[in-house]
């Protein structure tokens, strides 16, 4: 076990305490949550308390998290389209998360990588990884093989030297041919599993869109990141009434027969950190979006 001591910030003032802990990277589950403070395993100034109890700002609350299990190689097929000595990029299949989580805790794109070598950073569960994609999302990666590696990664990424972009399929007609969205982006107010522009936690988010393709109703765009914030492209692109065809969550649930949303990484792009190489590596749409793409192509959408 290992205690984890915070003081509630005024911004989660008001907030039920599962959900606080929750929030927690060390926990990041609810159902999780729910077990400490039914065990009694979660204090609130010393004082057990329900899970519906309400925080105030300034509370210390501590908690005793039981330790990770170490992770284990498993026999998961992650296509490598790039790789050398420090680094490589891969192919992340829809349907998987990147690293373990909450109550995911095998199974993951990290499991399925330990024998290519990942490897950096500091925390154990995610050996290599420097940035992510949601688990329904197709796409490239980029991950580390040294600790130097995701250093300078890591580094990268935060001054915007890694060009990440996206094929999206959305509902609507851009009001023009490219645009920027600036709108900070955090835990919507009233519902925790989501993100959104009406949160008591914003942060930062940046993203650039260009129009592929107007197929009707609906709109085949390139997007870039300046930012990556959880869930930001599908919650900037409904926050301009764009909503991702096949999205449950943000955009157009089961549209085109789609059984998840149509984001695809497409394209990773950078100077390799150790060298004068440039990295720019491109994938292929996945064969439900080529056919979901092809049936847009076809008939227009209602409306």
């Amino acid at each position: 076990m290992a205690l984890l001591r915070f003081h509630v910030s005024d911004g989660e003032a008001g907030t039920r305490l599962d959900r606080v802990l929750a929030e927690r990277p060390e926990i990041a589950s609810r159902a999780l949550a729910e077990r400490l403070i039914a065990s009694g395993a979660a204090l609130v100034g010393g004082e057990r308390r329900p899970k519906s109890h309400r925080v105030e700002g300034g509370d210390e609350i501590a908690v005793e998290v039981p330790a990770a299990t170490p992770l284990v190689p498993e026999a998961i097929d992650v296509p490598v389209v790039w790789e050398d000595e420090h680094l490589l990029v891969v192919e992340k299949p829809a349907g998987i998360v990147v690293h373990p989580a909450g109550g995911t805790r095998t199974g993951t794109l990290v499991h399925g990588l330990l024998e290519q070598g990942a490897e950096g950073g500091e925390d154990d569960d995610r050996p290599g990884i420097v940035h992510r994609l949601d688990k329904e999302t197709s796409g490239l990666l980029v991950v580390a093989r040294s600790q130097a590696a995701h250093a300078r990664l890591q580094q990268m990424i935060r001054e915007r030297a890694v060009e990440r972009r996206y094929l999206a399929l959305v509902h609507g007609m851009p009001r023009s041919r490219s645009g920027r969205i600036e709108a900070p982006i955090g835990r919507d107010r009233r519902d925790r599993s989501r993100h959104s522009l009406d949160t008591a936690t914003p942060r930062d988010a940046v993203t650039r869109f260009e129009l592929r393709e107007q197929l009707g109703r609906r709109a085949l765009l390139d997007v870039s990141l300046e930012t990556g914030r959880t869930h930001q492209i599908r919650v900037h692109l409904e926050a301009i009434g764009l909503p991702i065809a096949g999205d449950p969550v943000y955009g157009v649930a089961g549209d085109l027969g789609l059984e998840r949303q149509f984001l695809h990484a497409y394209r990773l792009r950078f100077a390799h950190p150790f060298g004068a190489e440039q990295v720019d590596v491109c994938s292929a749409l996945p064969p439900d979006l080529r056919a979901a793409l092809a049936a847009a192509r076809s008939r227009p959408a209602p409306g």
